[in-house]
């Protein structure tokens, strides 16, 4: 966003990524053919490297055999062989123990090799592809190697993937710890959400286009909808999912930055920290929601067995690696407030869940209907309020919906859609979602990057929750059968307002 027009071709800075995690799932489907992405769209500098570290005991050749191996399957487009081979020529192994001192210092051997004879002038991006509980000792190590010092003109950028802790006080502690060794500036708190083209693209369709910023507040819009539905279950993620839920998983990184980029005021301009000023505020200006609020404004499921696309699955509790008495919540949805002008007596409604009927990441905005008085003495009998919906995924684009009259002697209206997809318009690219996010910390644009204030703000908004849910387990699970959309209560939220959640996907 912030390079959009700027940056637009601009090759990414001279550096070393080096991918600690290098033999998970993260690193095979996303890092590295988002990097060869890069790569064919001429956005990676000749000097360029990739070093990838973890437990497994590879030698440079044997790691370069299993990329090969793994982009044949995961790559989202055809694969040049003579780039493949530039590419695969900067791939180097180093095996270790993330707690093991002395696997640092190989590391930082390995680093001093790799940059002379790539030149990539000491600029090292690591990636942190683990699990949470090694971010801190992982950066501890870095460190105290001195591979996190930037003199000379180097730059050393930590990428952290989410959850950034699991509550507000761990997140402190997280981010204290961190900031030992790192400056807030050298850290890049990444959320693949934000490297949707639709979510880039929120702030351009709010802020250069003069038709939708002056009806985008409390007086034209009715409420909003962010919802983000998946239609699969937990698979072989049930350890991890049953220790995090619904909420932990989604509502504080995902779904408070689809929140903050629809509700935010605009930035003084397109840098980093103008945005994420702009995005904080929102977050604090947040209604808190009390302990009796989370019981009227908060409602909870997880998944019992169904169908999904004509398949019988099993319910949560008869995954793999979850409890068969597991309390753990698949749904969340929540009704909140932000309290300021812009806003004021809008309801923004979130919902995200697993075994839902599909997969679906949308905004949607709905406006106050227009006054009935001119329609009395025609035969239409209701007017139905416009509706702009940011399709996030999987198909990308904008549609908004509207009224016409239909042809004919009488006075009688039809929907009308008007719709815009990326794929139509500008061609498909191929795309992991974190192209854009890796390219932009290259570049040392933080903008699609969480800050540490942001993401303890997200954690306060939803500590209540966490806090009455953990006092009052649910005793009704499961509470929704796989295939639909959430529980009965959910849908009771909603209508007490006198609105209805959107059927995505319809």
């Amino acid at each position: 966003m912030s390079a959009i027009s700027e940056s637009l071709g601009k090759v990414g800075n001279p550096c070393v990524m080096v991918i600690f995690g290098a033999s998970g799932d993260l690193a095979k489907r996303k890092l590295i053919p988002a990097l060869y992405n890069l790569a064919r769209e001429r956005l990676l500098s000749t000097e360029f490297a990739i070093v990838g570290f973890s437990r497994s005991k590879m030698s440079h050749e044997e790691f370069r055999e299993k990329i090969s191996r793994d982009i044949k399957e995961y790559a989202m487009g055809s694969v040049d062989p003579d780039l493949w081979n530039w590419f695969v020529q900067r791939l180097y192994y180093s095996p270790g123990d993330v707690q093991d001192t002395n696997a640092y210092q190989q590391l930082q051997t390995l680093l001093l090799q790799v940059d002379k004879e790539h030149g990539t002038r000491g600029n090292y991006l690591y990636y942190l592809a683990t699990s949470p509980e090694l971010f801190s000792p992982i950066i501890q190590h870095i460190g105290a190697a001195g591979l996190a010092r930037e003199e000379n003109g180097c730059w050393r950028r930590v990428i952290i993937e989410k959850p950034f802790g699991r509550d507000l006080e761990s997140a402190r502690i997280l981010n204290q710890e961190i900031r030992k060794v790192l400056n807030e500036s050298q850290i890049y708190r990444i959320d693949h959400y934000l490297g949707k083209e639709t979510v880039q693209n929120i702030m351009v369709f709010r802020f250069a286009n003069g038709i939708f910023e002056p009806i985008w507040n409390r007086r034209y819009i009715d409420h909003v909808q962010i919802t983000v539905a998946e239609d699969i279950g937990v698979g072989q993620r049930g350890d991890y999912y049953d220790n995090a839920g619904a909420l932990r998983d989604m509502v504080p990184n995902h779904m408070f930055q689809l929140l903050t980029l629809t509700a935010m005021e605009p930035p003084i301009s397109f840098e980093a920290n103008a945005v994420r000023d702009e995005q904080v505020k929102i977050l604090h200006a947040i209604q808190s929601i009390t302990p009796e609020g989370v019981l009227r404004f908060t409602v909870r499921g997880q998944y019992g067995e169904g169908m999904i696309k004509g398949q019988r699955v099993p319910a949560y509790r008869s995954e793999p690696s979850v409890p068969p008495d597991s309390n753990t919540e698949t749904f969340m949805a929540m009704k909140l407030y932000i309290d300021n002008w812009r806003w004021a007596n809008v309801p923004f409604y979130l919902r995200t869940g697993k075994r839902l009927p599909c997969r679906v990441t949308e905004i949607a905005i709905q406006f106050k209907s227009a006054p009935f008085v001119l329609f009395r003495k025609t035969t239409v009998e209701h007017l139905k309020p416009n509706l702009l919906v940011l399709h996030i995924q999987p198909n990308e684009g904008i549609s908004l919906n509207f009224s016409a009259k239909i042809p004919g002697p009488l006075v009688r209206m039809g929907t009308v859609d008007m719709e815009f997809k990326y794929d139509d318009y500008f061609g498909r690219t191929p795309s992991t979602g974190h192209e854009r996010l890796l390219y932009d910390c290259m570049l040392g644009d933080a903008t699609l990057f969480q800050r540490a204030d942001m993401v303890e703000a997200s954690w306060n908004v939803v500590s209540t929750i966490q806090d009455v849910w953990k006092a009052l387990p649910h005793r009704k699970y499961p509470n929704y059968a796989a295939g639909t959309w959430g529980p009965q209560e959910a849908d009771e939220m909603i209508a007490r307002d006198g609105r209805e959640w959107r059927r995505c996907g319809k």
